[in-house]
Formats: structure tokens, sequence, C-alpha cells
């Protein structure tokens, strides 16, 4: 698929101006300076009733102005009018599906297996594209194999105002695992953002592509498995991608979160067989009291030492009375 311009899409709602609605990418050329062609490039969006920023992000991808991609929209089955939204675009996209998927990680392996491109992402349907992106990459960085391309990552709120802008500090196996002093490093956090990142299809699949166990630190265990089969990060310093903050997403939920991030790092520990003894106990160490030290900041009866399982039934059952007071104030029950 050639991107299609801006006059080719539905006008935007009302009262929607700039990226992506009434401005669009600067289009390559349909072939590279040396005569050959660009690359096909795979994107694939997950979605599930997120009708308030799904145009948003799929308007951000088809107006990017490169010449060879596909495009694969995989809604679990909204209710919400993501549907409606979704089949507005239709016509430019490669494929799209509506129906129960198994989850966020099913839906986006099937995208991948889908598709046919060199190199390939994820754009959530709350995320966006930033405006020059895939132009900007495939002019002025390329495609390498065996490398994962992380650009830098425009954090944003609800409403798509920009907050500020990221960049990882991920290299190689040893910099993932290190999750207090890298990863979630306070002073400067080295993670990676997921739409920042840009990688081998091909490879992605080889290494078994996201794992549909994983619901919520899937990427995190996806760079690993392409670190490990021998990939590298590459930072371009190109603002790619655009991550929203607000309050429905999984990434809110920190305790859990976190929880999920430490399990899969010892998992990717245990494979890791090209580290040392002595680092391979370091690092579990110092993972195992990251959590631990987390879970002590989550409040005063983690502090006192009771288990999560016995905090964590307190902490819901105080937040059913508090729903149940406020229903009685507003007169609802």
């Amino acid at each position: 698929m050639t991107c299609p311009g801006l006059e080719e899409l539905p006008p935007p709602p009302a009262g929607r101006t700039g990226w992506p609605w009434t401005e669009e990418a600067t289009s390559l050329p349909p072939e590279r300076p040396d005569g050959g062609a660009w690359p096909r490039l795979t994107i694939v969006t997950p979605s599930f009733n997120q009708a308030a920023f799904l145009e948003a992000t799929l308007r951000s991808v088809l107006l990017q102005g490169y010449p060879d991609l596909e495009y694969f929209v995989m809604d679990g089955g909204s209710t919400d009018g993501s549907v409606e939204i979704v089949k507005k675009y239709s016509r430019w996209l490669t494929d799209w599906t509506s129906g129960p998927d198994g989850g966020q990680s099913n839906a986006i392996n099937r995208g991948l297996r889908l598709g046919s491109g060199l190199f390939c992402t994820w754009i959530n349907s709350d995320d966006m594209l930033c405006q020059e992106a895939l132009a900007t990459h495939a002019s002025r960085v390329g495609f390498d194999a065996g490398v994962m391309y992380a650009g830098d990552c425009l954090y944003v709120d609800a409403e798509a105002r920009p907050l500020y802008v990221h960049r990882g500090r991920i290299h190689d196996v040893r910099d993932l695992l290190r999750v207090r002093t890298v990863w979630r490093a306070i002073e400067q956090r080295g993670h990676i953002v997921q739409p920042e990142v840009i990688f081998p299809r091909q490879l992605a699949l080889e290494v078994g592509a996201l794992n549909t166990d994983n619901h919520r630190t899937m990427d995190f265990e996806l760079w690993g498995k392409l670190l490990l089969a021998g990939a590298r990060f590459e930072y371009t310093h190109i603002l790619f991608a655009m991550f929203r903050l607000h309050e429905q997403q999984k990434t809110g939920q920190a305790w859990a979160q976190t929880q999920s991030l430490v399990e899969t790092a010892l998992q990717l520990l245990e494979q890791a067989r090209d580290l040392t003894a002595q680092e391979r106990q370091h690092l579990a160490a110092d993972l195992r009291a990251y959590e631990l030290d987390y879970w002590r900041r989550t409040g005063p009866l983690a502090r006192l030492g009771l288990a999560p399982s016995v905090v964590l039934a307190l902490r819901e059952k105080h937040a059913a009375l508090r729903r149940r007071a406020a229903q009685l104030v507003r007169g609802t029950l």
C-alpha cells in the first residue's frame, strides 16, 4: 500500500486540527535515490474499546507518506463505536477483523504473521506515530538486519498535549535485566517505550513473537528474546512515536506491572547463557529485592510486612466500601 494523502481520507471530526487531523507527513518518492525499492513495513494496531483515541491512531499511521506499508487492525470485538471507526478507514487498510481474539498479544502476533514486511512494529489504539516518523527513519537511517531501531518517544496526555520526550538506554541483555538501575532508574529511566521501536519481523517470529500468556510486559519479554537471539538496539534520535498517558491503560496498574516485570526478567535471566554464574546470581538477587522494596512503598500495610494477598484483599474491600458510600451520597442505591 502507498499511504493515502490527507485529501483522500475522511474529514476529521469538528474542531480537530494539526497532526494527524489537518496535517500529513512528507511523502517519500516511489523509489529510493539509488533506484531501489523501499523496504516493506508492517504495522499492527490491536484495538479494544478505545474509540476515543482510535481514529487518531489510524490517521497517524495512514498519513505517514511511506511508499510500501502494510497496516493491519485487529479489534477484539469492541462495542464502543471502534468498529465503525475502523470501517470508515477500511479501504486503506491491508486487512482488519473484529471479534474475540485471545488478547492483545495474540492479536498482534496474528497481524505480524499475516504481514510480509522486512521490519515491523505495533501501535496500540491509544498511541500514535509522529508526523515524519517513517519517512525520516527510512531516508536517514535505513534498515539493517538484526537491528532493533529505537527512536525518541513523546509522552502526551489524554488530549494529546505534549508532556516530555523520552530516550531509552538499553543496549544489551544486562541493561535490560537491570530493572532497578537502568530500566526504572530513578534519575533517568532507561526503559524502552514500545511504540518507539521498529524491529525485524521475521526474527521476531523466529523467537516466538509475543508471549500470549504475558499480558503486561510482553514487549519487555520480546526485546529480551531478540537480544538473546543476537539482535541489538540502535538509537536513531528521531522523534518516532507518541505514548499517551491516561487512566485506563495497563501500565497505570503499578504493582501488578512491577510483578510481571520482575517475573519476566527472571525468566529471561534463566535463558541468558552468556552471563557468568556470579552475574546471574547478582541480577536475580537484585530483581527479587527490587520487587520487595517496591511492594513496601505501596502503602502502610505493605510496610508492616503483611503478605500482598492479604493487603490487596483489604484494599479491595476498602475501595468497595468507598464506592458504596459514594453511591449512597449520590442517591444511586
